[in-house]
């Protein structure tokens, strides 16, 4: 496996003792839709982890709009749903893989390995015949342990002292109208990080499909072609979840990087920190 599972390994799996399946639905403009969707209808025995308040801290004057948990908060999270350090973790939504891939780099931050994204999510799980239900499961308490990877994450300095450096790439995952400046729906400023590289989060995923899946292994190493020329790559977004399906993308076709989890909203939260609305 690489970082992804199929449905059909998960439909053949179901019964592994040691599978937590984690329902990550959310909406970034709908608070309630993921608790809504999970109540509704979800993949046999998965739990579900709460993006906004689960994956998410509270909002303060710095740190984005969706800042990171404390470590100890998080494995308290993991515990929660029972996860153990060698639990197999299979993350699902309807496919664009932003909430299971925050889940995902989150889990693989405080160095757990077996955390997989579940590839064209509960819709075609559904399709191929895989168990859908309204039952609540019983959860046991796990046991999961952090060992925690400084070097996959980054905060607002180590970004601003790489600025304008030939050697590093600062990927803005956003919209490239949200990149430019062009429209901006949720932060009190437009534009981007200085000197960053537009690479829209969605570019990563296939629709011509019934299902949203993320792009077969060429597709993502022509899409990332230019970003072998570079030494360190620094990933972002709008509040540091849209940054990590690209996260999971160039894990797929090993570009090492690094993601910046207060991203374009904790920036803006320092007043000196300029914006660009410069394609770059």
């Amino acid at each position: 496996m690489t970082n992804l599972v199929s449905p059909n390994w998960l439909k053949e799996n179901m019964d592994n003792k040691d599978l937590v399946i984690v329902d990550c639905r959310f909406d970034l403009m709908d608070k309630e839709y993921g608790k809504k969707s999970y109540n509704e209808s979800h993949i046999k025995n998965a739990v579900r982890v709460d993006i906004e308040n689960q994956l998410s801290s509270e909002v303060k004057i710095h740190g984005g709009r969706h800042p990171l948990p404390s470590v100890d908060d998080l494995v308290n999270t993991f515990k929660s749903i029972g996860i153990d350090n060698n639990s197999i973790v299979v993350a699902y939504d309807e496919g664009d893989l932003a909430g299971p891939s925050r889940l995902w780099w989150i889990l693989k931050y405080l160095g757990h390995d077996k955390v997989y994204v579940l590839n064209g999510g509960i819709n075609e799980f559904k399709s191929i015949g895989g168990e859908i239900t309204n039952e609540i499961p019983k959860t046991k308490i796990g046991n999961f342990k952090a060992t925690v990877n400084n070097n996959m994450r980054v905060d607002m300095n180590y970004v601003k002292e790489r600025l304008y450096n030939k050697d590093i790439a600062i990927i803005d995952s956003r919209e490239y109208k949200r990149y430019l400046g062009e429209f901006e729906p949720v932060d009190k400023k437009a534009g981007h990080i200085p000197s960053a590289k537009n690479y829209f989060w969605m570019d990563v995923l296939n629709k011509d499909n019934e299902f949203i899946n993320l792009k077969c292994l060429d597709d993502l190493k022509r899409h990332f072609e230019k970003l072998n020329d570079y030494k360190e790559i620094i990933v972002y977004c709008g509040s540091g979840i849209t940054a990590c399906p690209n996260s999971l993308a160039l894990s797929e076709v090993g570009i090492c990087h690094k993601v910046y989890p207060g991203s374009f909203s904790d920036w803006i939260s320092y007043d000196e920190n300029e914006v660009s609305t410069l394609s770059e």
